[in-house]
Parts: structure tokens; C-alpha cells; sequence
């Protein structure tokens, strides 16, 4: 009985009831089952983060190993900031320079809503193709261009609307400041800044563009190129060339200042022009720059070169004359003299009368070849070696025969580029060595090196005494409306007529007048030319000495003095005949 109540009570005690509260051996147990489970679970969190964070650092080295061409459509924004060298005139006026900016662009595949995005950007770039922009931004690209160059202000209102997928990366703009002053000097540059004409491309050309292929020029400062140009010289070419466009109701109008010592360009200017913070106005068809990429017949200057021709041959003296009587018959054609004297002419008065007859007779003496030989001499016949990359190549007979050297010795029959015929000038001027011209600063030493003697000394000296009596009042030459008080002006006129139709046209003209001063040590060669002028108001005529001779005349005046040439009077304020 004893054993049966044991047992009872011990199966009363198992079946206690579950409310009861538990002893303190009893909830240990529990805590600890439930602080094992929560350890586990902590473990198994930070084994998720740790291999979470571990293939994010292995996916980030292994871009870092890659190239960026690899990992990015965008290229890196120091590719894009591309330096250029500021372009200066030689007093260091800036004539091209850059600037920082931004250019717009959008990464299609982040883009939410190609509608609502165009709609944003129209408010700010209301001259938008949204077509072209719908297109690129409806794309499954990575990278798309929507606007190149941005003002800081547009990119400040294009920031302010917040649109997914859209960016900005830095670029470099070219500025000149001048504008079109010397447009066709400085040329321009594309959308990548990469010069493509003018001295802009010339720059490139001398291992800027391969060091920016090769991204080695990323964000240098880069010393300035210093050109020849004097800014103040430029200006005042180009604002007498528009003056005369104006006053001569011209289609074009050019010229250059030359230094005939060191070749170098001063000025040089060819309207129309454009402005080159806009280069599509280059693209028009007349803004040919027509110093040196376009070619002329320049009609009576060559007559300069004839008659120095002819007197460095040996075979004609400043004290003969030749018979101007009558018109020369050849070939089917009959040369005349525009102002026929109709008498035996000196070898000045051919030249001051401007006599076709007398300077045909005097190529023929020297002959064919002889003509050719000398003119090819002077570089009139070949392609100009100088920096500039807009630079023509003259045309001439095929064959010359004695026909050509008539009509080639008063300027029909040869075209050549106006700059050329200033620089073979220069060499009539200069004691007798031709020069290449030069963008570039050259000093008279440098200039000794490259100058090459193409006619004797004394040569040079006849032709500046016969430019100077061309030149001078009351001579009766075609150049004294040129003539400028206290300064020493020589020249000479050319009125080429124009092919129209396939014949010369009396009524279409292409003037010229080249000259040179101080005449009796020249310093500069001043060449102006102007395409189809017409009679000034109470004028019957529009010949080179009635426009382009009064142009350069104004050119020299107002200029002389920032070429540091100085005008002589004598006590009665007139001018002095003294050599400078």
C-alpha cells in the first residue's frame, strides 16, 4: 500500500498544471536555448553583409583593372578639356583664346520618360530638334550628345529641373575677341576645338593635334603663339576696306601690309569675312579669303615686273625708249594703250602712262623664255611657301608662246594670288631678294637666312624711282591720288578686265594698286585690291586710280604711325625729299 501511494503521488506531480510557475532550473534552460538562437541568426547576418560588400569591392577591382572604354560609353571630362595655345598679335594683344564651358548631354538608358524630358529641356532650349532629341533619347544607348557648348545660365535653369539621366561634362570653347578683324588670318576652330583653318590649323599642324589624339595635352597651359599681325594695323585695313566696298559699291574688296624687310605680314584682310565665333559663316561661297587662296589676272602691276625684268636682263636702260605709235597685231588680237600718247615713249613714261604697247615691246626683246624664267624667279608662277594653309596655285599657259608673254607682260594671261604679287614687290623694293612671307614673327637677321637675290641692286633702285614718280602729284602717273603729305609713296595701278562669258568685259574690272614707302628706303609694300567697283558719285570711270589708289593712300595715313614710320616736313610743312 505504501509503494501504490508513492507512485500516485508521483503521477500527481507530473500532471501539475501548465501555469504554474517554473523554478529556476527550469528558466535557465529556456534563456539559454533562446540566446543560442539569436547568436545564429546575428552570424548568419553578417555572413550575408560580408559576402553582399565582398562581391561589391571584387566587382569595383575588377573595373579598376579594366580600360575606361570598357566600363564607361562617357569619356572621362579631363579628356575633354582639350587645351589650345592663346593665338597673339605681336604687341601680345589676344587675338584667340579658350574658355571653359559645358556641354549637355543624356544617358538614354536612364531616362524615365523620353516625352516628359524633351518637354523640360524645350523650356530652356527652345530651338531644340525634338525629333532628333526624341530619337536619341528613346535609344537603348549609353551615352548621347544633346547640346554642345552651354551658356553658364542654361546650364544653371537645365540643372534647376532635375532630370534623371541628364549631365553635364566640361569642354573648352575658342573665343576671339577681335571678331572678324582677322578672321582670315587666325581661322577657326570645329566643335572639338581642333583648329581647321587658317593659323588655327597651322597650329595643329605642328604636333598639337596628334599630342591631343594622344590626350597629352589634357588641361596644360600652353605657351601663346605670337603671330606677325599688329592688331591696330589689321583693324585699320580692314575698316578702310569696308570703306571702300561701301563707297565703290564693290562685291569685294583686300589687301596687306608688308614688311619688305622681314617678309613679314602686318595686316591682311579679304572682305567679305566672317567671324570665326561663328565658323558657319566661312561655309558661304564669298567669304573666300582672296589674298592668297584665290587667283587674279592683276592686270597692270605686272607691268612692274616687266619693266624690272627687262632692265635687269641687260638688254633695256632707263634712258631707252620704245616706239608706242601704233597697236600691235598677233594671233587674231590687237594690243592698245588704254590712254594712247601715240608717240616714242622712255622707258618712265611706259611705265608712269602705263603704256601696253611699250611694255609689250619690252618682254619681247627679252624673249619667251626669259620671261618665263624670271617670273617663276620671283615666285609668281609656283605655289607661296608660308604658314598659312589657305594658299592657291597660280595658273599660266600650258605652253607659252609669243602671244602669252605680250599679253602676260601688261597682267592677262597669268593669274596669281594678290599676296604673292606683294611679296614679288617686296623683292623690286628691297634691293633684290625675295622673301617668303611669314605669319610668324621674323627678325631682319632671320630673314638674311631664308631671302634669296632674284634681281640686282641696281635694279631695285630704278624701280623705286620709277614706283615714286608713278606716285608723285603732278607727274601725270595713274598712282598720285595714293600720295599721303610727309610720307613718300610710290606705286603702281592695275585695271585688269574680268572674264565674262568666256571674253574680257570692259565694264567688269578687277583694280589694283600695289605700292611701297617710304619709297626712298622702303619699309612696307601696301597692296589693295577691289572686285567689280563702280564709278563714285560724279565719276565716269572706276579705274585702280580712281578707288584703289585713294584706299591705299588712307590705309598708309592713318597706320604709319603704329609702324613706327615717321612723317618728314620742311619749314613750309611740306614734305622733304630725304631718304629715311
Amino acid at each position: 500500500m505504501r509503494k501504490l501511494g508513492i507512485l500516485l503521488s508521483g503521477k500527481r506531480a507530473a500532471s501539475k498544471p501548465a501555469g504554474r510557475s517554473q523554478t529556476p532550473l527550469e528558466f535557465d534552460g529556456v534563456r539559454k536555448a533562446q540566446g543560442a538562437q539569436a547568436k545564429n541568426r546575428i552570424i548568419i547576418a553578417i555572413a550575408c553583409f560580408g559576402l553582399f560588400y565582398t562581391a561589391i569591392g571584387a566587382r569595383l577591382v575588377q573595373y579598376g583593372m579594366r580600360s575606361p572604354e570598357t566600363v564607361s560609353s562617357i569619356s572621362r571630362a579631363d579628356q575633354l578639356l582639350i587645351s589650345r595655345p592663346d593665338l597673339l598679335d605681336r604687341n601680345g594683344e589676344v587675338l584667340a583664346t579658350d574658355i571653359r564651358t559645358v556641354s549637355l548631354f543624356a544617358e538614354p538608358n536612364k531616362i524615365v520618360d523620353p516625352d516628359e524630358a524633351i518637354e523640360l529641356l524645350a523650356t530652356v532650349l527652345p530651338d531644340l530638334d525634338m525629333r532628333g532629341i526624341h530619337r536619341k533619347l528613346s535609344s537603348n544607348s549609353r551615352f548621347q550628345w544633346l547640346r554642345r557648348q552651354l551658356t553658364p545660365k542654361q546650364q544653371s535653369q537645365i540643372l534647376a529641373l532635375g532630370i534623371p539621366g541628364i549631365g553635364f561634362r566640361p569642354e573648352t570653347r575658342r573665343f576671339y575677341p577681335g571678331g572678324p578683324t582677322a578672321s582670315h588670318v587666325v581661322g577657326h576652330v570645329n566643335i572639338d576645338n581642333k583648329g581647321i583653318a587658317g593659323m588655327e590649323k597651322y597650329v595643329d599642324g605642328q604636333g598639337l593635334g596628334d599630342l591631343a589624339a594622344a590626350g597629352l595635352t589634357v588641361n596644360e597651359d600652353l605657351k601663346p603663339v605670337r603671330l606677325s599681325l599688329d592688331l591696330r594695323v589689321q583693324h585699320v585695313l580692314r575698316d578702310e576696306l569696308a570703306a571702300a566696298m561701301d563707297r565703290y559699291k564693290a562685291i569685294a574688296a583686300a589687301g596687306v601690309v608688308l614688311n619688305v624687310n622681314t617678309g613679314e605680314v602686318i595686316g591682311m584682310s579679304s572682305l567679305p569675312d566672317y567671324d570665326p565665333n561663328n565658323p558657319v559663316e566661312a561655309l558661304q561661297k564669298d567669304r573666300l579669303n582672296r589674298m592668297s587662296a584665290g587667283t587674279y589676272e592683276m592686270g597692270s602691276t605686272f607691268k612692274a615686273f616687266t619693266t624690272a625684268m627687262a632692265l635687269d636682263s641687260g638688254l633695256v636702260k632707263m634712258s631707252d625708249s620704245f616706239d608706242a605709235r601704233g597697236a600691235i597685231r598677233i594671233g587674231g588680237f590687237t594690243i592698245k594703250d588704254f590712254h594712247g600718247k601715240n608717240r616714242i615713249l622712255s622707258v618712265p613714261e611706259i611705265f608712269i602712262y602705263s603704256s601696253n604697247i611699250g611694255t609689250a615691246r619690252m618682254a619681247d626683246l627679252v624673249g619667251i623664255d626669259g620671261h618665263k624664267e624670271f617670273l617663276t624667279r620671283l615666285g609668281l608662277l609656283t605655289r607661296m611657301q608660308t604658314e598659312l594653309p589657305e594658299v592657291a596655285m597660280p595658273n599660266q599657259p600650258a605652253e607659252w608662246k609669243k602671244i602669252n608673254s605680250i599679253t602676260i607682260s601688261f597682267g592677262h594671261g597669268v593669274s596669281t594670288t594678290p599676296l604673292q604679287t606683294a611679296v614679288a614687290a617686296a623683292a623690286l623694293m628691297n634691293g633684290g631678294k625675295l622673301i617668303e612671307p611669314t605669319f610668324l614673327p621674323r627678325t631682319a637677321e632671320q630673314a638674311a637666312t631664308v631671302a634669296v637675290p632674284v634681281i640686282e641692286p641696281s635694279t631695285s633702285q630704278n624701280m623705286r624711282y620709277l614706283m615714286k614718280l608713278n606716285a608723285t602729284k603732278g607727274s601725270g602717273g595713274s598712282g598720285s591720288r595714293a600720295a599721303v603729305d610727309g610720307f613718300r609713296v610710290g606705286g603702281k595701278t592695275g585695271t585688269a578686265e574680268k572674264v565674262v562669258d568666256g571674253r574680257y568685259s570692259s565694264a567688269v574690272r578687277f583694280n589694283a594698286f600695289l605700292s611701297a614707302f617710304p619709297i626712298d628706303n622702303p619699309e612696307y609694300v601696301v597692296l589693295v585690291v577691289i572686285d567689280e567697283p563702280k564709278p563714285e558719285e560724279g565719276m565716269r570711270s572706276a579705274t585702280a586710280g580712281l578707288n584703289a589708289a585713294p584706299t591705299v593712300g588712307a590705309i598708309i595715313r592713318r597706320s604709319a604711325a603704329f609702324l613706327g614710320v615717321r612723317p618728314r616736313f620742311g619749314n613750309d610743312m611740306q614734305a622733304l625729299s630725304l631718304s629715311y
